[in-house]
């Protein structure tokens, strides 16, 4: 990728040099001869770079530079100067500046300090760009009012320690419960660790949660620090925490009681200052009653219960979250955000998402990669939803016995796609994942012409 850079020295002929330097490197460089040029360029379009010289007419370079680190997405500045003193650089330092570079100029050096800079400018832009999508990947998003309870509920419990059992079922954003109480307490500045309970081996939990000393069980090579220590100051999720082992079970309640937690294989109490939260899918009082999960430390860790509702049980949220969705779908693939008809929302808000708001994620990414149009209807998405839920009560109709059930489903199938490629055998079967004879065999048994597409 070109790096844009650009300089701004009132003298022309140092200013024509470096230009010339960066040139033959690959750099794109834009040269001006004032700050306030070079503010107005900056403002219009974006640099990984900028060299600043210090003496300039009008305003100085540290006042420029000041105004350039104001800026949002600002880029880093190395400044120039025949005056090279420890008193010009620290001040540049002190406002902001990437490095300092003295006059006359060594060939060199610069090159070394431009591509550091514009490494590190890429480097904040891919971070903030990070930063932008897990904060957009974790927000609440919903107007139901079921949501605003919950949304609420997190207001008022998040400044406090109080532990919370957060139940609902898979997909339904246990998890962005935990986050948003997290991001409004006061531990937000500090980690949030979570942990999944179900995906570690039991025999690992332990270890996972409290640590290790090196040599305690055989593959202990090192010593470890446990999910506890690493969430002090902080917050400490435990998701799916049914799925725990009764042995690590009771290990969690005294780390609770203590406030302290001792590594697998050691001896040392540890201090560890955690605010616990806790996720599950599974009912935790049949849990107890099956001898699976201990009853005190159930007690514990529901001081405030926070129930999330399925997909289904709050449609008011479906629209929004495909609106949602859809935005962050778009720019992760470079497109233009398409909008779903009325009709089109109409069925998606009336379909039983078993896998809540993380199926109709996927069913949105679906859509927005296959169907390729500014506005998305209906017949465009019927055979893209799970199991091809639209219909299905007319073909059964419509269908003596089940092999004809499925050869119906499949011509209709096969003639979207078909029509959605614009007739193109090879796209059409490289979607279907079939070999091009096979599907010339499947449209022959089905008598599939371009005339019969609407019919």
């Amino acid at each position: 990728m070109i790096k844009n850079v650009l300089i701004i020295d009132d003298e022309v002929q140092i200013g024509e040099s470096i230009q010339l330097i960066l040139d033959y490197e690959g750099y794109r460089v834009d040269y001006v001869t004032t700050g306030e040029a070079g503010l107005s360029t900056i403002r219009s379009q974006q640099f990984d770079v900028v060299l600043l010289d210090i003496q300039l007419p009008g305003r100085n370079g540290f006042e420029i530079l000041a105004d350039i680190k104001e800026l949002p997405n600002s880029p880093n500045v190395i400044m120039i100067s025949a005056f090279g003193n420890i008193e010009n650089a620290v001040k540049a330092t002190k406002l902001g500046a990437f490095d300092f570079i003295e006059k006359p100029i060594d060939r060199e050096k610069l090159l070394i300090t431009v591509r550091n800079a514009a490494q590190s400018s890429v480097l904040l832009r891919e971070n903030e760009e990070i930063r932008k999508t897990i904060t957009e990947d974790f927000v609440i998003i919903g107007k139901s009012r079921s949501t605003n309870d919950i949304l609420e509920l997190i207001s008022k419990v998040a400044p406090t320690d109080a532990r919370v059992l957060i139940t609902g079922e898979n997909g339904t954003g246990k998890e962005l419960v935990a986050r948003g109480i997290h991001s409004q307490s006061l531990r937000s500045e500090n980690a949030f660790i979570d942990v999944n309970c179900a995906a570690i081996p039991h025999d690992l939990i332990e270890s996972e949660l409290f640590g290790h000393e090196r040599g305690s069980f055989t593959g202990a090579n090192q010593q470890r620090v446990g999910k506890f220590e690493l969430a002090d100051k902080g917050t400490l999720f435990l998701d799916e925490i049914g799925d725990m082992s009764l042995a690590a079970q009771a290990k969690v309640l005294r780390a609770i009681e203590e406030g302290k937690v001792e590594r697998v294989g050691g001896s040392k109490k540890i201090s560890v200052d955690v605010r616990l939260l806790a996720a599950t899918n599974k009912n935790l009082q049949d849990e107890i009653k099956a001898g699976n999960f201990r009853e005190d430390l159930y007690h514990r860790l529901n001081v405030i219960p926070i129930h999330v509702p399925p997909l289904r049980e709050r449609s008011d949220d479906v629209p929004i979250l495909i609106e949602h969705f859809t935005g962050i779908i778009s720019g992760k693939y470079k497109k233009k955000p398409p909008v779903f008809s009325q009709a089109a929302l109409g069925v998606l808000q009336r379909l039983p998402w078993q896998g809540n708001i993380r199926e109709l994620r996927n069913i949105v990414e679906r859509i927005i990669i296959i169907v390729n149009k500014p506005v998305i209807e209906l017949n465009d998405i019927q055979f893209l939803l799970p199991a091809g839920k639209q219909n299905v009560d007319e073909l059964i109709l419509e269908s003596n016995s089940f092999q004809e059930f499925k050869e119906r489903a499949e011509k209709i199938y096969i003639l979207k796609q078909l029509d959605m490629n614009n007739w193109n055998i090879s796209k059409t079967a490289e979607m279907l994942d079939i070999q091009r004879s096979h599907l010339y065999n499947k449209m022959k048994k089905y008598g599939l012409t371009k005339e019969n597409e609407n019919g």
